[in-house]
């Protein structure tokens, strides 16, 4: 699993330098039943098709942290028949973060169907977001990644979290 993140990463960025990104802004997913916008500065680094869907952006973080570690925001949508199934995709979802090296709770979820913790990346701690919606019977997941610490600052990190929960309120 641990190779796997590492390989998905690495593409990304690949794809992020080649092709120099595609900036986001509206998005549709699960044949147009879940649709939002990103901030204009995020990039649209990756997209799957089929069930279940998902898009990654990546918040790009001007300091030299984010040369080494890719912040970023994926939404994934799954297709789910009744809210047994979502909360066996949510539990699903738990269990991997479980996995990550490192895992440790920083603070009481900011709501129900949410998640705030830490894992390790590369041997740098990374600070997760979770969120959980069931929505026109698709299971949603919101889930916004970026280092726990930024050399580009409070700033940065405030506005790559204020772009997160502009998304949440948007996925609700």
């Amino acid at each position: 699993m641990k190779l796997l993140r590492r390989v998905t990463i690495a593409i990304a960025l690949a794809a992020t330098v080649l092709t120099g990104g595609v900036h986001a802004a509206e998005v549709s997913m699960a044949d147009g039943n879940i649709t939002f916008t990103t901030p204009h500065s995020w990039l649209a680094i990756m997209q799957t098709q089929g069930d279940p869907e998902a898009q990654v952006f990546q918040v790009p973080d001007p300091s030299p942290t984010g040369k080494s570690s890719l912040a970023r925001v994926t939404v994934t949508v799954k297709q789910v028949p009744d809210i047994s199934g979502f909360h066996q995709f949510m539990a699903e979802a738990t269990a991997k973060a479980l996995l990550l090296p490192g895992y440790k709770v920083v603070a009481a979820p900011p709501g129900p169907n949410s998640n705030l913790y830490t894992a390790q990346e590369n041997r740098v701690e990374f600070s997760y977001t979770e969120h959980y919606w069931f929505k026109h019977g698709y299971a949603i997941q919101l889930r916004c990644v970026r280092p726990s610490q930024s050399q580009a600052g409070a700033p940065w990190e405030t506005e790559f979290d204020k772009g997160c929960a502009s998304l949440a309120a948007q996925l609700k």
